[in-house]
C-alpha cells in the first residue's frame, strides 16, 4: 500500500473527472506555467490511487511537464462494476489507451507496481499513443513468493468478509501497512476511505494477476519505445536485482532511488521527479 506524504494538491494541480471513450476516471492534473514540454500519464499500483503521486506533481510541473495521475477503473474515486470480468488485464490496458487518447497526443506513460504490468500490457497492445514507458517498482513477471502468500490471504479474505472487516484484519496483521498510531490522522483516515471506496472485485482480480503474470520482457524489448526502470534501493514485491536484470534485457535507462523502498514516488518524491524529468527530456 503506497502512503502519500500529503493529501494537499499543489497550486499547479486540480482534481476532476476525465471523460474517455471507456468511461470517466478521477484524476489529478498538474500543469506548468507555460506551454508543457511534454505530458505524462501516471498509473497507480495495487490498493493505490492517484494520491500516490501527489509528491511528484509540483516538481514535474516545475520541470515543464503536464502530469495526469489517475484512479483506475474501480480504484478509489473512479467507478467500476462488481463483475470480475471488468478487471481483466486487457480491459485495464484498454482503459490506459483511452486515457492517453483523451489527453490528445503521445504521452510519457508510467506505471507503479501493478500499474507497471498494466501499462506494459497497454503498450504491447498499441505503443503509438506513447512517447516512453517508465516501469516504477515493477518487475518482469509475478511478485516475489513472500508477497504471494500475503496476496493469497487477501484474496481469500475478500471472498468471505466485507471490506471493513478485511481492513481491520489488515491492521491487526500488519499495522504499518494499513496505518498505525504513527500515521497522521488525516492520512490514516484517507487510507481507510480509499480502501472502502475500492471495488473488491478489482482487488481480487488484479491480485491474481500479480500472482500469475508471465514474463513479457522479450515482447516489450522488441518495441522501439524508450524505456526506464526505476526502483528504490530495497523492494519487497520484486527484488532489486530482478529489476536490474530486467532493465538490462530491455536496454532501458535504470535509476535506483536511494532511501526509498517500494514507493519512491511517495517516499522520495523529489529525487524520483528529478529522475523522471531527466529521462523524459532526453526522449526524442
Amino acid at each position: 500500500m503506497s502512503t502519500p506524504p500529503t493529501l494537499k494538491l499543489p497550486p499547479c494541480a486540480r482534481a476532476y473527472r476525465l471523460d474517455t471513450a471507456r468511461g470517466t476516471f478521477a484524476v489529478h492534473d498538474a500543469r506548468p506555467d507555460g506551454h508543457p514540454v511534454g505530458t505524462a500519464l501516471l498509473v497507480p499500483g495495487f490498493t493505490g490511487s492517484k494520491e500516490c503521486f501527489i509528491g511528484l506533481l509540483e516538481p514535474l510541473a516545475a520541470a515543464g511537464f503536464r502530469v495526469l495521475a489517475v484512479d483506475g477503473r474501480g480504484q478509489h474515486e473512479s467507478p467500476g462494476p462488481r463483475e470480475e470480468s471488468a478487471y481483466a488485464q486487457r480491459e485495464l490496458a484498454l482503459d490506459v489507451l483511452a486515457q492517453a487518447e483523451a489527453l490528445g497526443g503521445p504521452v510519457h506513460l508510467l506505471g507503479h507496481s501493478l500499474g507497471g504490468l498494466i501499462t506494459r500490457a497497454a503498450v504491447l497492445l498499441d505503443a503509438a499513443p506513447f512517447r516512453s514507458l517508465t516501469v516504477l517498482s515493477s518487475g518482469p513477471a509475478a511478485i516475489a513468493e513472500t508477497q504471494q502468500v500475503r496476496v493469497r490471504m487477501l484474496i481469500e479474505a475478500l471472498g468471505t468478509l466485507e471490506m471493513e472487516a478485511v481492513w481491520q484484519a489488515m491492521r491487526e496483521l500488519d499495522p504499518v501497512e494499513a496505518a498505525d498510531e504513527s500515521t497522521p490522522p488525516e492520512i490514516g483516515a484517507f487510507l481507510h476511505r480509499r480502501w472502502l471506496n475500492t471495488v473488491p472485485e478489482q482487488l481480487a482480480v488484479t491480485g491474481r494477476q500479480m500472482l500469475s503474470e508471465p514474463d513479457r520482457v522479450a515482447e516489450l524489448a522488441a518495441l522501439a519505445l524508450p524505456k526506464h526502470v526505476i526502483s528504490g534501493a530495497v523492494d519487497y514485491a520484486w527484488p532489486v536485482p530482478l529489476m536490474d536484470a530486467m532493465a538490462e534485457r530491455l536496454a532501458a535507462h535504470r535509476t535506483v532511488i536511494e532511501g526509498a523502498e517500494h514507493s519512491p514516488n511517495a517516499e522520495q518524491p523529489a529525487a524520483t521527479a528529478a529522475a523522471l524529468a531527466g529521462f523524459w527530456r532526453g526522449v526524442r
